[in-house]
């Protein structure tokens, strides 16, 4: 089979392909025949080993798995002793943000990982698509306590996690403002928002003036909670998927029981099988169908890292290995 190789933390050109042979499964274990899967933010932390504290999740000094990969879509096409839980033929997906070494044409997985079932008439690349994004949507909206018809901006509606929060927090009965540049605006009206609002001529907090809101979700670390406090109700909260300029996103979310006014959260992502849950029932009613930007085969995996590092993708970047 077919698997990226790396031995140490780097750029993309640290990659190569080589082949392997396929790997046996152990007791409790699956053998997944991958048919896609996601070149995303996560998977660029596990290639540069970057922040460093990541290291010590997906290994230290050197990575734990030879290939990058936290996601898959595909089928079983064998399994170890004990493992029950899935059969032979079945198309499953799976998830996990340290890394499951997925970028790979086999994969052995524990059945006891975060893994569902694809639901039926659900292709593999939407099923690829539709995890990592929504794991650490899901988080911010579990950490705040959400009504309905509640106010919601959301900065950075284009890209995987923000994308998925514009559709979780409408299945929440949020009403969203969605940030994103003006040639996707009906792309992200599209996924439910209730307005948008192009950042490339003017500053979304200089367009809201005088507005407030429950929560701020910056989906891409680009804003700060300094400039977003005053769009922020008394009781408000403002999420952010980075540290912050300074790391000092973590550091107000731990003094928030000290501050007045708005708070930060920072929410460390949990719960992946809940996560799983969500998004298959969802993709099941036809209520969630992830973004895709672009599509590229397993020997051009230098390219996607790339591109994905760039910041300039629209929601997902697929890799096929069929």
């Amino acid at each position: 089979m077919k698997t990226v190789y790396r031995t140490s933390y780097g750029p993309p050109e640290i990659i190569a392909i080589r082949e392997v042979p396929i790997p046996e499964p152990r007791p409790g274990e699956l053998l997944v025949r991958v048919h896609a899967t996601t070149v995303n933010r996560t998977d660029c932390g596990a290639l540069w080993g970057a922040p460093y504290v990541y290291r010590f999740f997906v290994g230290w000094p050197r990575p734990r798995a030879i290939a990058t990969g936290t996601d898959f879509a595909g089928e079983v096409v064998g399994h170890g002793a004990g493992a029950a839980r899935f059969s032979v033929g079945d198309r499953v997906m799976g998830f996990d943000d340290n890394n499951l070494g997925s970028h790979a044409q086999y994969l052995c997985v524990a059945e006891r990982r975060a893994i569902a079932r694809i639901p039926d008439g659900v292709a593999y690349e939407t099923a690829a698509a539709s995890m990592e994004g929504a794991h650490y949507a899901r988080n911010f909206i579990d950490a705040v306590t959400l009504r309905p018809g509640d106010e919601v901006l959301v900065n950075g509606a284009t890209g995987a996690i923000g994308s998925a929060a514009v559709v979780l927090l409408k299945h929440k009965g949020a009403r969203v403002t969605a940030v994103c540049a003006e040639p996707h605006r009906a792309t992200v009206a599209a996924l439910g928002a209730d307005r948008t609002l192009d950042y490339t001529q003017t500053p979304f907090d200089a367009q809201l003036q005088g507005e407030t809101f429950a929560f701020v979700f910056d989906a891409v670390g680009k804003s700060t909670f300094a400039a977003c406090r005053p769009l922020l109700h008394d009781t408000g909260a403002y999420l952010s998927s980075e540290l912050g300029p300074f790391c000092q996103n973590p550091i107000y979310a731990a003094l928030a029981p000290l501050m007045r006014g708005p708070k930060v959260r920072f929410p460390i992502p949990g719960e992946l099988a809940r996560t799983l849950d969500l998004v298959s029932r969802l993709l099941a009613e036809g209520k969630y169908t992830p973004l895709i930007d672009r599509r590229y085969p397993l020997e051009e995996i230098q390219d996607a890292f790339t591109y994905v590092a760039s910041g300039q993708k629209l929601g997902n970047v697929v890799l096929t290995l069929d």
